[in-house]
């Protein structure tokens, strides 16, 4: 097993559906000029599994990487359908890759937030009226 499509489709579903629509209104206004079938696919593979397995299929196209290298080289008597079942199987077994990452990069992340916020509350309130200036220690008061 490899994680080189899995690692690329987790993050261009972090940057499409997480990162772009908070950069600025550029990208929201774009989705919103879409037709309104794309805007619909846009709002429906939300979902990290759903858009993992599209983005995994066109990925594969493109770099020819495999998750599961074994599915390149299915039976014989599966013929002409082979390709195609192969192709299917492996975006389906990346989207799940995809799906637990997103999953798991969200729990770490609300903890972490959530420290984050807590080490800042704390800071306004243990040095409130004075500066704390860099790597120093050193404070001077207002």
């Amino acid at each position: 097993m490899t994680f080189e499509l899995a690692l690329m489709a987790t993050a261009i579903h972090i940057l499409i559906w997480e990162k772009l629509p908070e950069w600025g209104t550029w990208f929201n206004t774009f989705i919103a000029a879409l037709p309104r079938p794309l805007r619909s696919l846009y709002e429906q593979w939300h979902c990290p599994y759903c858009a993992g397995f599209w983005i995994a299929l066109v990925l594969h196209g493109l770099t020819g990487f495999w998750t599961i290298p074994d599915l390149a080289s299915l039976p014989g008597y599966l013929s002409v359908t082979a390709i195609p079942i192969g192709w299917i199987l492996d975006a389906l077994a990346t989207a799940t890759m995809v799906y637990a990452a997103i999953i798991g990069l969200k729990a770490i992340g609300l903890p972490a937030m959530k420290a984050h916020m807590m080490k800042e509350d704390f800071m306004k309130f243990a040095f409130k009226g004075e500066d704390i200036q860099g790597n120093t220690g050193a404070t001077s008061a207002n």
